[in-house]
């Protein structure tokens, strides 16, 4: 069997989307040939726990760990909250942004770069490259963010020049919708194009997650591109005594910041409560994740608090629970420059929970395609008021009606399993 090396920074027992893709990779990636290897910290920082995954992973997998030094104690310092939880990515739950905040967000974008993780590239390339030369592999991924994980990548393809390398941007580096908030210096912003520029040309393949982000870095020139979306496990969702919830929620589950903050829903919402009394009553927003002072602010500027139900966290297993018990699911995609390109591992468990999805975000862009291929719901762009009253109350109708169902079609191929077959098809023609 083949070996491959997976470079990544989240791991089990990380709690997020970031630690999904990778998990279910390797949980699969036996089935088709290929013997994964994970080199991953031994005491990284992570935003939540969630000891879920540990099911999918076998027990006999090698995982090579090594320490890293990251520099958030300092940055604890610096906010005065010595045993402080990180935030996810500037995610403020209240508004009040001190000096502390701002040195903190400067320090960050223009002295850590490309992120917090680069002190673990040097020791990385040092011990990977002794693995190597005792245990020899026949291909090498990184997996980012953190783009850390690419300069590893990068600098093991430069001294191991016959091992195949991939380098799997789950999200973009400097096109990713929080990179202007980095404050950055003319030649901090140049570094870190330069780094992702050398980055994607030096790779034998670059990873995608989507047309959008195929069409963007296309234009980087790599020597070859592939999109392998992210997807949905169906062992995660066998579940048996799924009830629907009694009353018609609108639920969003993951982390939720000011760029998907979606305004004109909260601003229909309160419409269709202010004319009808029994909507009102019967509206249940379910907010489940991190979520920004500025959504709280429009949903009480909108008078929709008394029927918010916040819930912080879920693990992974409750997070599927409550997407199949929603009535429905809203989807909602950055206002950013590549919002067309956004894929979020979230929308696929959406897609295989067949429920009814609200989506907001550009409806020429990848996820409404995706949409209307699978017949799973609806896209409306950010401010069409007009076309999201119409499809809440052709929901809501149906809700009435206990006739509040989709037949959802072509999910099947976002499966982890198949999109795995997808990924030893590369490495397979990549190591021929």
């Amino acid at each position: 069997m083949k070996k491959v090396l997976i470079i990544t920074y989240y791991w089990i027992p990380s709690g997020g989307a970031g630690v999904q893709r990778w998990v279910k990779f390797t949980k699969y990636i036996r089935d088709f040939g290929w013997e994964p290897i994970i080199y991953t910290p031994e005491n990284p920082e992570f935003p939540s726990i969630d000891t879920s995954f540990e099911k999918d992973i076998p027990t006999d997998i090698q995982i090579l760990k090594t320490p890293i030094w990251e520099p958030y104690n300092l940055y604890r310092y610096i906010k005065g909250n010595k045993n402080g939880a990180l935030k996810a990515s500037f995610i403020s739950e209240n508004n009040k942004q001190s000096w502390k905040d701002k040195l903190s967000i400067l320090i960050r974008g223009n002295f850590l770069i490309p992120d917090p993780r680069f002190f673990w590239v040097r020791p990385s390339v040092k011990y990977l490259s002794n693995y190597i030369e005792a245990n020899p592999v026949d291909a090498i991924i990184s997996t980012g963010p953190p783009h850390s994980m690419h300069l590893i990548g990068m600098k093991l393809k430069k001294r191991f020049q016959h091992i195949p390398w991939i380098a799997d941007f789950r999200d973009p580096w400097t096109n990713i919708d929080f990179y202007k908030e980095l404050n950055l210096s003319y030649i901090s912003d140049k570094i870190h194009h330069n780094l992702e520029k050398k980055v994607i040309q030096s790779t034998d393949t670059l990873l995608v997650v989507s047309q959008g982000m195929k069409e963007e870095y296309s234009t980087f020139k790599p020597k070859k591109i592939q999109i392998i979306t992210n997807g949905y496990d169906n062992d995660d969702m066998k579940l048996s005594d799924i009830h629907l919830d009694k009353k018609f929620s609108i639920s969003h589950i993951g982390s939720l910041n000011t760029a998907r903050n979606p305004y004109t829903v909260w601003k229909v919402l309160n419409k269709i409560c202010s004319e009808n009394q029994k909507f009102k009553e019967d509206l249940l927003i379910q907010l489940v994740g991190k979520v920004d002072y500025t959504v709280i602010e429009d949903i009480k500027k909108f008078q929709l608090e008394n029927n918010l139900l916040k819930i912080d966290y879920l693990t992974h297993q409750e997070a599927i629970i409550k997407q199949q018990s929603s009535q429905v699911l809203l989807l909602l995609i950055n206002q950013s420059n590549n919002a067309k390109g956004i894929l979020t591992g979230k929308f696929f468990e959406y897609l295989s929970a067949k429920r009814p999805i609200l989506g907001v975000g550009p409806t020429d862009g990848d996820a409404a395609d995706i949409l209307k291929e699978t017949k799973a719901g609806y896209m409306v762009d950010f401010e069409d008021e007009t076309e999201t009253e119409k499809i809440i109350l052709m929901y809501y109708e149906l809700y009435l009606n206990n006739k509040l169902i989709v037949d959802s079609q072509s999910v099947e191929k976002y499966s982890r399993k198949n999109l795995t077959n997808e990924l030893s098809d590369i490495l397979n023609s990549l190591t021929k």
